[in-house]
């Protein structure tokens, strides 16, 4: 029988070889970290934003009609309603990333006054409370600025009306009331997103809004005609996205 003689190199190649296999097999047993995915947040539908509202009525088309005083009357007369500014609160409900429904909600006060022949006469003042629903389609591929815009209907309620009863040329406003009226909208605007959440916001729209009215002239004359209020509504505030 021969004897294999083995150098002390051939040990050590040999032992490397066994040790190297084994750390192999080792590290095969391993498992395997893979780096975890980013938190996604649900998507939430609802925004709401606080804003300053401007309302801005273009009354030029009004006309006014005093019973058998025609010098009194449109085309000579017409009349005028003063600008409004008020908070506002607005509340939308995404149905998808891009279409939204808008609800708008504040009240202002408005003051009445005559023009034409029927200038310097303080007609009176009313409340207006004119909530205003759109359906938005909202532009998604502008990275933070989001442009929008939007058509809908108004309906607008007038509330604690009062007549001036102040003389003017031996007459008062002793009695006003304009009626309750639907109007359609449409709407411009954008959101800036500084982060997911928080925003600024700026937005106009436009109302149709053309109620009839009703007056009484030192209780005993009797006027009527319809109010073109068409008022611009702008506003800017803060967006917050749920």
């Amino acid at each position: 029988m021969k004897r294999i003689m083995l150098g002390a190199s051939s040990l050590l190649v040999i032992a490397g070889a066994l040790t190297g296999a084994g750390l192999t097999a080792q590290a095969a047993d391993l498992p395997v970290y893979k780096k975890a995915p980013p938190i996604v947040e649900p998507w939430n539908p609802w925004m709401i934003r606080v804003r300053a509202l401007g309302v801005i009525p273009d009354a030029s088309g009004s006309n006014v009609h005093v019973l058998g005083v025609p010098t009194l009357s449109s085309p000579s007369s017409g009349l005028s309603i003063s600008d409004a500014v008020v908070p506002e609160l607005d509340i939308s409900y995404f149905f998808t990333k891009n279409i939204a429904a808008e609800l708008i909600l504040g009240a202002t006060k408005h003051h009445v006054t005559g023009t034409g022949s029927l200038q310097g006469l303080d007609v009176g003042k009313s409340w207006l409370l004119p909530p205003t629903l759109t359906l938005q389609y909202h532009f998604t591929d502008l990275g933070p600025f989001k442009p929008y815009i939007g058509a809908g209907v108004n309906y607008t309620w007038f509330f604690s009306q009062t007549a001036a009863n102040v003389p003017w040329n031996g007459l008062a406003v002793t009695q006003f009331h304009i009626s309750n009226a639907f109007g359609a909208a449409v709407q411009v605007g954008f959101d800036y997103m500084f982060d997911r959440h928080w925003g600024l916001n700026f937005d106009v729209k436009k109302l149709f809004l053309q109620p009839n009215y009703s007056a009484t002239v030192s209780g005993a004359i009797p006027v009527s005609g319809r109010a073109n209020i068409d008022p611009w509504l702008v506003a800017g505030g803060v967006t917050y996205k749920f």
